[in-house]
């Protein structure tokens, strides 16, 4: 038989007319999560900041000194700054239009492209101002230049009208932005969290010295705190020095004197301000880049962290310390508060939100520059280094006594018990990390076992439905080979339930989304339920949620748990003309869209399986429970005939 497809009459026609080319401002409305990382709130605030770091970015560079930062309403913002103004001429390669209408409207424009007009700078890609006029409903930009005002309007970063003079006015220069996020991309809910914005304006004033913010909440406006003013001016002469001294006021400090240094390098700058806690649970480090938060840290943090660890290593060795070598920057930062700004010249950070840093060449640059200075620092003050040096050499010895104790439990537990021959077991020795997948089969078993991560995710397949153990005798139980693989895969025997010895912390039960795949869940939360409730009090047990629906529609693909969301989704994103299909089960699925569903803690959908509270567990809550599994599981059919009669109207549709 002849497989091959005929070009003509069954594949589509794949040439010029189906590639799409998308203009101006089209690309950031049809795909915001490139640009802004979603469209939740987090995204949605992200627009102030992008808005805002454009006029520090004004001020670093010593062309304006004060900022403004007014809420109008719940979801209109102005931020205003008095720097040069964005230039109004028409652009040369561009005449008809102003170099103001071009950096609004264009993706990768602006001026800070080259060092001739930032040494260093927040906004880098040149999307930031087109960015935003793209995912506003309204905005408007007023500039000042040479004590004449202008004004242009955009709608959803179309322009309204074209650049036009206002009026003469006693400012000399200046550029203030006023926008609304769109409903139609953040939802109907498009409102701004003032105590939100405060915080953000209040940390970038701190790591501008002299910067003057004056921030505004309007007497409309209600959703802001009691600890957040309508009105004030944040104004620190002493920058992260002083961030460090309020986020430490109420803790009890091991040392009360700051370490603080500021470096510059080749016109980069360096500036850290360290302390050290009594207690380790109130350690940090915040950094940041250009004055921009870098939330998942970065080879700035990176350096930090070798610099400190290098000096303190040098200046035990030097205070007698024989293993000095064995300190590691965990040890250190376990007691440490610390916050750590840079400003170059070329920052390079992980996607245009710029949670993280990247620049591999400043980790070197800070510990070079950084380390003397610390290790001087600690020789200078030998009363406070003693007591840091102290309090690390007590975490180190700590975490070698934790290391030596997980060692020995793995090693018991590994002698203890033999682990089944299907069990595919993870590699991580770190059991708090660890998942283990019961699945139904080896169909199952194989795409689950493809589409792990083999690290810290084991699976292990069962062969179809297992014993029913709430009519089960003790014999039958004994002799369960499915049920004795589960026992010693979870690191536990029949004789002796020591949950000490559990090899995982989440147990997750994946089963096909449809009746078979129901029951099989069934009978295993019953099993777990009469004979390790421990697990399930532990909150370690849980039941996968894989879809049960795929729709397709040019090259995307959907999925769906449901009818009622298959057809929502279908509705909104394909226009009901998706190509639908439906999962037989977890063996039909490709390893890569059963890792993308079901298995990748970033996108799948877990149930936790939870117990009545302690409170109420030798109670009524816990006899209800009892009778429930009694009724479904037990052995009288006219139970469950009673429980299904009594609640058949409580079902809409049924899936057959």
């Amino acid at each position: 038989m002849n497989h091959r497809l005929n070009s003509n009459n069954t594949q589509k026609k794949y040439n010029a007319k189906n590639i799409l080319v998308l203009e101006g401002l089209e690309p950031v409305r049809l795909r915001p999560g490139m640009y802004i990382g979603g469209t939740d709130k987090r995204a949605m605030h992200h627009l102030v900041n992008e808005i805002l770091d454009n006029a520090i970015d004004e001020v670093i560079e010593n062309h304006a000194d004060k900022i403004d930062v007014e809420l109008i309403n719940e979801n209109t913002i102005k931020i205003t700054d008095n720097g040069r103004g964005i230039p109004i001429d028409n652009h040369p390669k561009y005449p008809n239009k102003s170099a103001l209408e071009v950096i609004m409207t264009s993706l990768h424009s602006g001026g800070k492209f080259s060092n001739e007009n930032y040494k260093t700078s927040g906004g880098l890609h040149g999307v930031g101002a087109s960015v935003v006029n793209a995912l506003s409903q309204n905005l408007k930009v007023e500039v000042t230049r040479e004590k004449k005002l202008f004004a242009q309007e955009y709608a959803k970063g179309i322009p309204i009208n074209k650049l036009k003079f206002i009026s003469k006015t006693k400012q000399i220069s200046g550029t203030s932005i006023i926008f609304t996020p769109d409903s139609e991309i953040f939802g109907e809910e498009n409102n701004f969290l003032p105590d939100y914005i405060y915080k953000l304006i209040e940390s970038k004033a701190y790591l501008v010295p002299g910067l003057k913010i004056h921030w505004k909440c309007n007497e409309n406006i209600k959703n802001l705190s009691e600890n957040t003013p309508r009105e004030i001016i944040f104004y620190y002469d002493e920058g992260i020095k002083q961030l460090l001294k309020n986020k430490v006021k109420e803790k009890e400090l091991l040392i009360s004197t700051i370490f603080h240094e500021k470096i510059f390098v080749n016109d980069e700058t360096i500036e850290c301000a360290l302390v050290w806690f009594d207690d380790n649970e109130s350690n940090f480090v915040t950094s940041y880049c250009n004055t921009i938060l870098t939330p998942n840290g970065g080879t700035h943090e990176q350096g930090l962290k070798l610099a400190l660890t290098k000096a303190i290593r040098n200046f035990s060795e030097i205070s007698g310390f024989k293993k000095s070598n064995e300190i590691i920057s965990d040890d250190l930062i376990k007691n440490l508060g610390a916050v750590i700004s840079v400003f170059l010249k070329k920052p390079q950070f992980q996607g245009q939100t710029k949670d993280k840093l990247v620049n591999i060449e400043i980790s070197k640059l800070i510990e070079s520059s950084l380390k003397d200075r610390f290790e001087s620092w600690l020789a200078n003050n030998s009363s406070l280094s003693s007591s840091i040096l102290e309090k690390i050499l007590e975490n180190l010895n700590s975490r070698k006594q934790r290391k030596k104790e997980k060692e020995s439990k793995k090693k018991l537990i590994s002698k203890k018990n033999r682990l089944p021959g299907k069990l595919a077991d993870c590699s991580s020795k770190n059991i708090e990390s660890n998942e283990l997948f019961i699945v139904e089969g080896d169909s199952a078993g194989g795409s689950a076992k493809q589409a792990r991560n083999r690290i810290n995710q084991a699976v292990l397949p069962l062969r179809g439905k297992i014993l029913n153990v709430a009519s089960a005798t003790e014999e039958k139980l004994n002799q369960n080979l499915e049920l004795n693989d589960l026992l010693l895969a979870l690191g536990l025997n029949q004789k002796n339930l020591n949950f000490e010895n559990l090899r995982y912390e989440k147990i997750i039960i994946m089963t096909d989304a449809d009746v078979d795949g129901s029951h099989i869940a069934a009978l295993l939360l019953t099993y777990f339920y009469k004979f390790l409730p421990e697990i399930i009090e532990k909150g370690k047990l849980y039941v996968a949620k894989p879809p049960l629906y795929r729709i397709s529609k040019d090259n995307e693909l959907f999925y769906a748990q449901n009818e009622e969301e298959k057809d929502e989704i279908n509705k909104k994103y394909c226009s009901n003309k998706g190509s639908i299909s439906r999962f037989k089960g977890l063996g039909e699925m490709p390893p890569l869209q059963l890792k993308e569903t079901t298995m990748n803690p970033i996108s799948r959908t877990l149930i936790k399986i939870k117990l009545p509270k302690k409170d109420f567990f030798e109670g009524n809550e816990r006899r209800e429970v009892d009778n429930l599994v009694n009724i479904l599981m037990g052995k009288k059919p006219e139970l469950r005939y009673q429980f299904i009669k009594n609640n058949a109207h409580l079902i809409n549709k049924v899936d057959i």
